[in-house]
């Protein structure tokens, strides 16, 4: 089951419904869409090495792109919006891709990946205004015939996540060539397990370039629900949307829940939520209060689920199995969870070491497959390096993410490649980025500074780091504060111990919350 599927059953039922602008994609569209795209892949010649990348905001025509190279059996690669030219030109070039779809909404980037950028892509397809040196998407694909390719068969997505290290790494798994099914995909099962079918209207509030959402969204339409997707996320848009539409499922991330609980009662009682079956959230840890409160409020429907663009093992907890082991991210269900110590000894409950996980299959991070997974020994176990314990009766817990990535709104930013910025600053003699606790957004990026001389430091200095900081890389992963130290700790073979810095930063948080009566 696919778009093709319903849209025979059911051609005229909504695939795709924009939040803002209404626009409504049905299944006979998306099908008849997807197949045009198809076959002009088909024409571009995109080998089985090739890939396509799309770079595109949430808008109707993402998924006809996404499907469309699904259905050749060939990957595609959602990018990151929020990335610079030259961000985004590191992902072209290192995932090889051989043709890129961007819309007007990345009209600036786009503009900037010309053929001596980003010399391996051979076409370039762009949905909206003409763009010099850019095919007209509509033109292109129009032409195409809306049937199905004689040759059908599963692509996937391969997702960027920067895994053991700060450059981001494709997360590549074997394509099988199998015909397109249900049994290849893997969110299919979990979603049935939610109640999702044709009858489900979900609400998918973030980016689709995201791996959950891109997912998720793909799976409900292989069950033939309905999915709304909100160009931008706001607390009174998504609560307005959920009664317009009778949504049924839809996945968060805790800063969302946040915005919502902050937002003034009259907003919060407006509308009728009463559609509401599922509410499942992931992508970052959730503050223990705010989940009390968001039950309190939309009942026991909120689930919760830990796992990693990887694939690297995956858990799942109910509102009423987290009401019993508060602060849980729940019990596996898929494969088997261990934590091991650094040398590789697994550890009892209640124990703090390196999460991994036995589980079916295996990916590669492309152009670093030693690397994949950080496999210790011939177990064959995975890991994406995060830190926690198992309870007696399993239920996971974390006590840290990937050592020192941030996690800021459910968005994970890696400080090694903040600090690979700011140490080329002429100022800047040494260099720390690590998260700071943040009350809305779970953290945020604190850089601390050793400089060439304390005599510049002041606010001046702050100011033109950030901005020296944010013309280099994407706005949200530079520090939104900045200290300086006469001297950072390093030993004496030259490694930073980070961890001092960090620690006196959440410890000091934590006595002013203690302060504050908070927490």
């Amino acid at each position: 089951m696919y778009p093709a599927t319903f849209a025979t059953s059911a051609p005229d039922r909504p695939a795709v419904v924009m939040g803002v602008s209404g626009t409504v994609v049905t299944y006979r569209e998306l099908d008849e869409r997807s197949n045009q795209f198809a076959h002009h892949l088909r024409r571009l010649e995109v080998g089985p090495n090739d890939v396509v990348a799309v770079l595109m905001d949430n808008n109707p025509r993402y998924h006809e792109v996404a499907w469309g190279v699904r259905r050749i059996g060939r990957y595609f690669t959602p990018v990151n919006t929020h990335l610079t030219a030259e961000e985004v030109a590191y992902i072209l070039n290192d995932s090889r891709a051989t043709v890129l779809v961007a819309n007007e909404g990345m009209l600036q980037v786009a503009a900037g990946l010309t053929p001596d950028v980003v010399p391996g892509v051979r076409h370039r397809l762009f949905v909206g205004p003409t763009l010099p040196g850019w095919a007209d998407y509509d033109e292109a694909v129009s032409r195409e015939v809306r049937t199905p390719v004689p040759d059908e068969s599963e692509g996937d997505v391969m997702q960027y996540s920067s895994g053991t290290t700060g450059r981001p790494k494709g997360i590549r798994r074997p394509l099988t060539g199998a015909p397109m099914n249900l049994d290849q995909d893997p969110v299919v099962p979990f979603l049935r397990a939610i109640g999702l079918g044709e009858a489900a209207t979900y609400l998918s509030p973030a980016p689709l370039y995201h791996s959950a959402p891109i997912h998720w969204t793909m799976g409900v339409h292989r069950l033939g629900g309905t999915v709304v997707v909100m160009e931008k996320f706001d607390v009174e848009s998504a609560l307005e949307l959920i009664e317009r539409y009778r949504v049924t499922h839809t996945q968060m991330v805790p800063t969302m829940f946040v915005r919502m609980l902050k937002a003034d009662a009259a907003i919060r009682t407006r509308h009728d939520l009463s559609s509401l079956k599922h509410v499942v959230h992931a992508a970052a840890p959730c503050p223990v209060d705010v989940k009390r409160r968001m039950i309190d409020w939309w009942g026991p429907i909120i689930s919760e689920f830990y796992s990693s663009s990887e694939g690297a093992g995956a858990t799942f907890v109910t509102a009423a199995e987290w009401l019993e082991h508060p602060g849980t991210v729940g019990r596996s269900m898929l494969g088997t969870l261990h934590v091991l110590d650094d040398d590789g000894n697994e550890l009892p409950p209640g124990r703090i070491g390196t999460i991994w996980a036995d589980v079916p299959g295996r990916f590669d991070y492309l152009n670093d497959a030693d690397h994949a997974g950080d496999r210790p020994g011939d177990r064959g176990w995975t890991t994406v390096g995060d830190v926690g314990y198992l309870d007696e009766d399993g239920y996971l817990y974390l006590t840290d993410r990937k050592a020192y990535m941030i996690i800021s709104g459910g968005v994970n930013i890696y400080p090694q490649e903040v600090e690979d910025v700011l140490i080329g600053h002429p100022r800047v003699h040494d260099v720390a980025v690590f998260g700071v606790p943040n009350r809305e957004f779970g953290e945020e990026v604190k850089a601390v500074i050793q400089p060439d001389t304390m005599a510049n430091v002041g606010p001046d200095l702050q100011a033109e780091l950030i901005a020296y900081c944010r013309e280099r890389l994407a706005g949200y992963k530079c520090p939104r504060s900045v200290d300086f130290e006469a001297t950072l700790p390093r030993s004496e073979n030259g490694k930073l111990y980070k961890r001092r810095l960090k620690d006196r930063y959440w410890a000091s948080a934590a006595l002013t919350d203690a302060q504050r009566g908070i927490g």
